[in-house]
């Protein structure tokens, strides 16, 4: 077999139970084993990253309230910041959840950019939880047992700001709407 090319022959050897053994793990063997492993690490760490790319977005069909990405149009940011003008104190803003998770007695000022499904649950936790001076502004859907104290905007972009201390009795009652300011 010389100059013949193929592969060299194996070299076997018997071991003392009488089984022979190859000498060797030829490298054809070693190049699958790590043809193996390289492949069953790619797949492994794509289904990973499948499951931290799309866990964020399925979590939410997930739950009982389904909240929807809405983003928030201009006018609408403009009058939240006309409900606030002058308001002190800390904010927080929930357009990304349903709440469950902060504790509001820390805040001044609540932003909600929520759906009618939440609004009710929220309503008592607010009630609950908000100091007397706080007010919170509901975007896109009003509570539905608050009477608010200021409104302003229209359609989508109608704005509901509560003062706490009128939900719980203790300011007037009437909601005073804002009329647009035009600018010439």
């Amino acid at each position: 077999m010389e100059g013949g090319g193929g592969a060299p022959p194996e070299v076997l050897e018997e071991s003392h139970s009488g089984c022979v053994l190859p000498t060797s793990l030829g490298t054809n063997s070693l190049k699958k084993s790590s043809w193996g492993f390289l492949f069953t690490g790619i797949i492994g760490g794509t289904l990973v990253a499948v499951y931290a790319v799309a866990t964020p977005f399925l979590m939410p069909a997930l739950r009982k309230i389904c909240l929807p990405f809405v983003p928030a149009t201009t006018k609408q940011i403009e009058n939240v910041v006309k409900m606030l003008h002058c308001r002190r104190g800390s904010l927080v803003d929930i357009g990304s959840g349903d709440g469950r998770i902060v504790t509001f007695s820390q805040y001044s000022n609540v932003i909600i950019f929520g759906v009618p499904q939440m609004m009710p649950q929220l309503e008592e936790k607010l009630t609950l939880e908000l100091k007397d001076d706080a007010r919170v502004i509901a975007c896109r859907f009003p509570f539905p047992r608050w009477t608010p104290d200021h409104i302003t905007g229209e359609g989508v972009d109608t704005v509901w700001a509560y003062d706490v201390s009128t939900v719980r009795g203790k300011g007037p009652r009437r909601p005073v709407r804002f009329q647009p300011v035009i600018q010439m």
